[in-house]
Parts: C-alpha cells; structure tokens; sequence
C-alpha cells in the first residue's frame, strides 16, 4: 500500500512526512539512516485506529539537510514545531533507536504535548552500542565512508544477500536495515547530516547521551518500551534498566527479533501499541508538574570556597 507523502516549509525547509488515518494521534520517529519509510509495514494497520504521523526527521529521507545543529534537543524542538503547523497539540510518541532519544528529549520539553511515550530498541539509556555504529566517531571515519560509498559496495552487498536468500540463509532485518541506510551515504548531504547527528551522542566507546539520570520525569506520563530480544545494536539490557527506573512502565520484549520489532513482528508491533493506548489515559503534565519534581528532588548548597 503506497502511503502518501507530504511536505511543509518550516524555518525555511522542507519537511516530508507521511500523514494517514484518523482518531487519536500517534507520531512514530525512525532512528538515525532510517527514514519514515521504515513504518510502511505498520502505518496502515495504525490507521485504522489513529491519525499517525511519521516525518521524515531533518538531515534525512526527503527532508532538507542543511548544515544546522543535530543534537536530539534540536530535532525535538523541529518535531514540536512540525506538530504545531499540523494542528497536532498532544500526542503520542514513538521513537525507534535515536528517535526514542528524541522522543524522551520531546517529553521532558515539552510535556504538555505528550499523552503517552513509547520507546522503542531506543537510544539514550545505556554506554553500549554496536562498534559499527561507534565507528562513526572515530576521526576520519567520514572520509573513510565516503571513498567507500563511492564505491558501489552498497549494490554489491544487496547482491550478495539476495544470493544467501536463494540458499536459504537470509541475513537478519538489523543487516538488511543498516546496509539500506548505508546506501543513502552516497548523497553527500545525508553523509554529513548523519555524522553530525552521531557525533553528538556517541563517541568511540558507545552512547554518551544519556536520559538515565531524568526517566524518573516518565513515570508522569504512560509509558511503554518495546525491545526485540536479539538487538544486537542496542542491548535489551538497557529496556530492563529502563522500566526498573520509570514507575507504572510496560516492557513488551519480542522473542526471536532484533532492533527492528516493527518489521520483524508487525502485527504484535500493532497489537501491543493498540492495546497500550486503549488501556491507559493520556497524560496531562504541564511544565510547573515538572517544575516540582525537579524541585523536590533537588538540594541547593551553598558554594564553598577556600579561605
């Protein structure tokens, strides 16, 4: 089923995104080389129960990609502002893999918009990360990237997995997704967007943004987290960690998926997002709510300074 897709002139670029259904709604954030492509196989089924939204995040697919800040701050701060030009005030939001780490970013920003939060295989809850992804912070990584993409290597891999298909070993979804994102490196624009992107959260030894120390500001919203059980990207130990710290949290761990439960398990996927949504009530946080947690769980002190 083609979706349609749609754009919007925001700050002075262009936005695609991917707009269907009708009834509560739900914005889904793919995660970093990924574009709103990746929802294709659970935006129609989401449909029938929501008015899902799913942009393609700055820097990526159809959208612009200027030379502008890629921090998660900065894309929460453009999703709130797209949500705005759409008429779209409260909503709920999933985020796969670094659009988890937006989502969360969104939330603490701007919890007034937020009904219910959904982080799915997400960035942002733990050090560990595959050493593919780590690799982009190494100096000259880019370069390196960029001889490489000039190559064709990308074509040359889809050959080969369509070869190990006829054999009856096909590789997992996490190869297939992460070689289709890097196929889009050969643009030199979606190069650069994405290592300025990664570099503001990861460094050589993994993820160096971190929610861990506010997951506590979650617990005032419906929060759900969806992990496949063999992510070999991010591990489903930081989905464990991540629901001890949120109070009134749901974890839905998939058995025999990786990072990409929504394409590997699509009508659980759904099922489990339906059923999340129908079962809890939408949040209403607004800033002073988050105001006086921040308050209570703060403890000035007085600078001391030597004699």
């Amino acid at each position: 089923m083609a979706l349609p897709v749609y754009e919007m002139e925001l700050h002075g670029h262009t936005f695609s995104y991917r707009m269907a259904g009708s009834g509560p709604t739900l914005v889904l954030l793919h995660g970093i080389t990924c574009t709103s492509e990746t929802w294709e196989e659970v935006i129609p089924a989401l449909a029938k129960h929501f008015t899902v939204i799913a942009p393609d995040l700055l820097g990526h697919g159809q959208s612009a990609k200027p030379a502008t800040e890629y921090s998660p701050g900065a894309y929460a701060a453009l999703v709130r502002d797209l949500l705005i030009g759409l008429e779209q005030t409260r909503v709920t939001l999933v985020g796969h893999s670094f659009g988890g780490g937006i989502a969360m970013q969104f939330s603490y920003l701007f919890p007034e918009m937020i009904e219910r939060l959904v982080l799915v295989s997400s960035g942002g809850l733990g050090r560990e990360l595959h050493g593919l992804l780590r690799m982009a912070a190494v100096p000259g990584a880019d370069v390196a990237l960029g001889w490489l993409s000039s190559l064709g290597l990308h074509g040359l891999a889809e050959r080969g997995a369509r070869l190990l298909g006829r054999t009856g070993l096909r590789p997992s979804t996490d190869v297939r997704e992460v070689w289709r994102g890097f196929g889009t490196f050969a643009d030199v624009e979606t190069r650069q967007a994405f290592f300025h992107t990664m570099r503001t959260v990861v460094d050589p030894g993994g993820q160096r943004a971190t929610a861990a120390d506010r997951l506590y500001l979650a617990a005032h919203m419906p929060t759900l987290i969806v992990w496949g059980e063999r992510d070999t990207i991010i591990p489903v130990a930081h989905a464990e960690a991540a629901h001890g710290a949120i109070d009134g949290s749901r974890l839905e761990v998939f058995a025999q998926t990786g990072h990409f439960p929504y394409i590997d398990s699509p009508f659980r996927f759904v099922s489990v997002i339906t059923d999340f949504v129908a079962s809890t009530k939408p949040a209403r946080v607004d800033a002073m709510t988050v105001a006086d947690e921040l308050r209570e769980r703060s403890t000035p002190r007085p600078k001391l300074h030597a004699a």
